[in-house]
């Protein structure tokens, strides 16, 4: 049993690596975008980068094109690429457009004498369960599970709309929305959270339920614009010292 699994793997094992490759030069990358590991306009040339990873350039070049469509990096004309600033300017009115919106869409089923889809709830929390017992790396991804957790129980109060115009305002904020998720410690209150408050619907104390989205989202912004903060001082600083050293 043993032989033909080994052999098995083997036969998908150089797809399977290149795959692994590409995630994880992806992944790294991002980390060090995140947690300033880069300077302001400081172009991120596939060949340097490539030897900091450790990788050839292809996964590299892949990483590099993600990140753009994360609109975690910036292009110049030429083609390059250099880290994106953060932009905090909106962030405060696009977190209170959505803390407004999801909280509706919790207190909706009481106003309207409608209910929440009992078998989507049962889903999302039948997921989170899982993921609770085997959370994602501390590296940004988790925003991914995030968005779906809100726009899921979105749907589940059954106003589409809602969760469409939802979609549209974590799209602005999702780079920066990521510097949320940069340790273990904010994935793991975010799982527990996430779980009360489906909990708290299905039960249908929908007042409680809107109370802990509030607190959650809350914790998020201050989170969210803290880190963003520290990162963006990280790059100027970073910038300051090499228009020194080329003086």
């Amino acid at each position: 049993m043993y032989t033909a699994l080994h052999t098995a793997t083997d036969s998908v094992a150089p797809g399977t690596k290149a795959r692994s490759r590409r995630e994880d030069a992806y992944r790294k990358l991002r980390t060090m975008v995140l947690t300033g590991g880069f300077q302001f306009g400081q172009r991120l040339g596939e060949e340097a980068v490539a030897e900091a990873l450790g990788v050839s350039r292809t996964p590299v070049r892949e990483a590099l094109l993600r990140l753009h469509a994360d609109r975690l990096l910036n292009r110049y004309d030429d083609g390059g690429f250099y880290v994106a600033e953060p932009d905090l300017l909106d962030l405060r009115d696009l977190y209170e457009l959505r803390l407004s919106l999801e909280v509706y869409a919790i207190t909706r089923a009481a106003n309207d004498e409608v209910q929440h889809d009992p078998e989507v709830l049962a889903d999302i929390k039948r997921d989170w369960l899982e993921i609770q017992a085997n959370p994602p790396e501390p590296d940004g991804s988790f925003i991914e599970l995030d968005e779906q957790f809100h726009l899921t129980l979105c749907r589940a109060s059954g106003n589409i709309a809602i969760a469409e115009t939802l979609e549209t305002i974590n799209a602005r904020i999702r780079p920066v929305r990521m510097y949320d998720f940069l340790d273990a410690g904010r994935i793991t209150v975010s799982i527990a959270e996430h779980l009360a408050i489906t909990d708290a619907v299905s039960a249908t104390e929908l007042g409680r339920a809107a109370g802990l989205m509030r607190e959650h989202i809350g914790a998020s912004l201050e989170v969210v614009e803290e880190r963003a903060a520290a990162a963006l001082a990280g790059m100027i600083k970073g910038r300051s010292r090499r228009r020194g050293a080329g003086a």
